[in-house]
């Protein structure tokens, strides 16, 4: 019965859009874990991208569970669970991440991180090195797991931004790295999908923001076979 009313509200999300409250079920499903820091979070807009990708994930019939030691978000985001610590740098990720790894298992990890190593410009420029060996820590705690790994949206004032610009322009090389040694590691390139005309703040996005954040994840994890699972038949199919 839970899977019918799932599949159900899905289905009639899917005809309305995506202005609804996204009940899909969230139990049992694909296990996806957004990991980062208040962006992940939600700070200005509690739940941030979560809201918009849970949303085109119910719409797409898609089953999915979020999973983290964090929760938090508005009722139109179903399933609140996440992995987004406000203030975090890097290292401080990874110095809980392989415990998390194993605690909740996820099949998919969106990473957002690094921000606030540029922030509080805490050895900015050890901050690739430092991406990179949370990278393995998580591949190493969850071989079977797909890690998408974003390029940071801007910070909105120029000399953030170089740093964040320097900061990105790294990644490409890392994630082919990993990818070079057998690691099922992904590249999204966040930076261009938000604006400084999205950041009310300069560092958090608006709604609008957050919400492009959620189409760059969702492209991506439609892209990657199996890190969302597949969609379920439409409500009345044969």
């Amino acid at each position: 019965m839970k899977r019918f009313l799932a599949a159900a509200v899905a289905a009639a999300i899917a005809f309305t859009g995506l202005t609804g409250v996204a009940e899909a079920e969230s139990n049992g499903g694909v296990r996806i874990m957004p990991l980062g820091d208040s962006i992940t979070y939600g700070t200005g807009v509690p739940g941030g991208y979560r809201i918009g990708l849970w949303q085109r994930l119910a719409a797409g019939r898609y089953t999915n569970d979020f999973v983290g030691s964090q929760f938090n978000g508005p009722a139109s985001l179903w399933d609140h669970d996440h992995e987004g610590h406000p203030g975090w740098r890097i290292d401080q990720i990874d110095a809980n991440v392989t415990g998390w790894m194993r605690t909740y298992n996820p099949r998919s990890v969106l990473l957002h991180i690094g921000t606030n190593d540029v922030l509080q410009n805490y050895n900015v420029a050890g901050a690739p090195g430092r991406l990179s060996t949370l990278i393995d820590h998580l591949t190493a705690a969850a071989p079977n797991a797909d890690v998408f790994v974003a390029q940071l949206i801007p910070i909105g004032w120029a000399s953030g931004d170089a740093a964040v610009r320097t900061f990105n322009n790294a990644l490409p090389g890392i994630v082919q790295s990993k990818v070079n040694a057998g690691k099922r590691v992904h590249l999204v390139n966040m930076h261009s999908a938000v604006s400084a005309a999205d950041l009310p703040d300069g560092v958090h996005p608006n709604a609008a923001g957050y919400d492009k954040m959620a189409v760059v994840w969702y492209t991506a994890l439609r892209s990657v076979p199996g890190s969302i699972g597949n969609p379920r038949a439409a409500f009345g199919a044969a």
